[in-house]
């Protein structure tokens, strides 16, 4: 199977490209994470997000840990072709380590950030 697609993904000088995952049933923004071309390649081939940690320096395929991984139903980019957008099923709710169905639960409110999202599960619960 040819890998020309990848090449169409305009990646930054250190090889990673913003990745976008969105509910595909409600399309919901779920987080925004980092993808390389091997982890891009590796959630095409095993159909569920693969990222890149900039942290750990590593490849993480969402939910090794905790369990709550994402299905692939489609992978896009942009006109760009600088910006991923997987559309996902979020398997277990929670998308956000902090144990919240999405990272973005924090809205600027008369100057301040105000959280609009509990928590669904403590992260102490789910990362050991």
């Amino acid at each position: 199977m040819s890998d020309d697609w990848l090449d169409t993904v305009a990646w930054n000088d250190d090889g990673l490209v913003p990745a976008i995952a969105q509910d595909a049933e409600s399309g919901e923004i779920l987080m925004m994470a980092w993808m390389n071309r091997e982890a891009l390649a590796l959630a095409r081939e095993h159909n569920r997000a693969v990222y890149w940690s900039r942290s750990r320096q590593k490849l993480w395929f969402k939910g090794e840990e905790s369990g709550h991984i994402q299905t692939l139903s489609e992978i896009r980019i942009d006109c760009d072709a600088d910006v991923v957008l997987l559309q996902v099923t979020q398997v277990g709710g929670i998308a956000c380590h902090t144990g919240r169905r999405r990272c973005f639960f924090r809205l600027l409110e008369d100057g301040k950030w105000q959280v609009d999202e509990e928590i669904i599960k403590n992260p102490s619960e789910i990362y050991r």
